[in-house]
């Protein structure tokens, strides 16, 4: 481990070095900051393809499962790919009801995506089935290369796992643009489905996932105001802190922004959800999310919190002894934060 932290140190230290950020001293001088760290993040993402104002949903069935309803849906992206998703519904709603997007993780386990949704390979209890007998609407769709669209990337149905997504990753960064940037694409669109549904309360909707999903869930409220709470589970992660603990390794090639150090790390990105609620909670073991990283996170982001007398909607719970897991107690304290914050 000491030859890869004085490698890490070695390359770090060749590199250009990351402007530091620090949160401004008034709420005026953030707004105008924040609007340009906004449209970097843009930038840096790649000229991807416009969106269709309203994406053109398939319900392919319906089905009553006793205490919610279950849909499954698809809708194209515009960019040459069909997205499958899972909608789940309470039962008797008392009026419109609140929304989560919710976004699954990666973990190599290509084959699952939103059937992580019916599933207790992520959360402790399947989570769309939970989330909508918490009263809460619940949609999640298949990300790129994932779930019935592993095969389905520009390789073809040859290319299925890792394949897959290095080609995806290929063709994405030929065309100027990131795999990450495309993946929040079609999160945006399926945020779209959720908030233009009768059923929702585009007012009181949310955003949550574990590990990829985690990383997803706080990029797209960085990127988008209509999430107005989110609970990232298991990706705490500060890329420098990353790279110094030798750690490269335990992301995936579709996590990865070309250029983005060169203008601010992590801190910024989830600046940006201020002063919306934002729980983060990681495991001190977790090797992707290195502590010193989570803690530099924790002092760069609450001052941003508290310029909007927001403090208390920023929480960062770290467990001690913990991996890269989702504990019951960390399921329990995300559907009382999203009760909390979309009533």
């Amino acid at each position: 481990m000491a030859h890869t932290d004085n490698a890490a140190a070695r390359w770090l230290a060749a590199a250009p070095p990351v402007p530091e950020f620090t949160a401004p001293a008034t709420r005026a001088a953030w707004d105008a900051r924040r609007a340009e760290i906004r449209a970097t993040l843009w930038h840096l993402l790649g000229p991807l393809p416009p969106r269709p104002k309203l994406p053109v949903v398939k319900t392919l069935r319906r089905e009553d499962r006793g205490d919610y309803f279950f849909e499954k849906f698809a809708f194209d992206n515009a960019a040459g790919a069909v997205v499958p998703g899972y909608i789940f519904l309470p039962r008797q709603p008392k009026g419109k009801s609140p929304g989560v997007l919710y976004c699954h993780f990666h973990g190599g386990q290509y084959d699952n995506g939103k059937e992580e949704m019916l599933k207790t390979s992520a959360a402790p209890e399947p989570p769309g089935p939970a989330l909508a007998r918490c009263g809460f609407v619940a949609l999640g769709v298949d990300a790129c290369c994932f779930g019935e669209r592993n095969g389905a990337g520009p390789g073809g149905p040859q290319e299925k796992g890792n394949a897959g997504e290095m080609t995806a990753a290929k063709f994405n960064l030929w065309l100027g643009r990131t795999l990450w940037g495309m993946i929040l694409r079609d999160d945006l669109m399926a945020l779209d489905c959720l908030c233009a549904r009768p059923e929702v309360d585009a007012a009181r909707v949310g955003v949550t996932g574990m590990s990829m999903g985690a990383t997803r869930a706080w990029w797209l409220m960085a990127l988008d105001e209509r999430l107005r709470a989110g609970v990232a589970v298991a990706c705490m992660t500060r890329y420098q802190d990353l790279i110094a603990a030798g750690q490269l390794q335990a992301h995936g090639i579709y996590y990865f922004v070309p250029g983005m150090l060169r203008h601010f790390d992590t801190e910024a990105v989830l600046a940006l959800a201020a002063p919306r609620a934002l729980l983060f909670q990681t495991g001190d073991q977790d090797a992707g999310s290195p502590l010193a990283g989570i803690r530099t996170l924790e002092s760069k982001v609450k001052p941003v919190y508290a310029l909007g007398g927001a403090a208390e909607k920023f929480q960062s719970l770290v467990h001690p002894g913990v991996g890269h897991v989702y504990l019951p107690e960390m399921w329990a304290k995300t559907t009382a934060w999203l009760k909390q914050y979309l009533p």
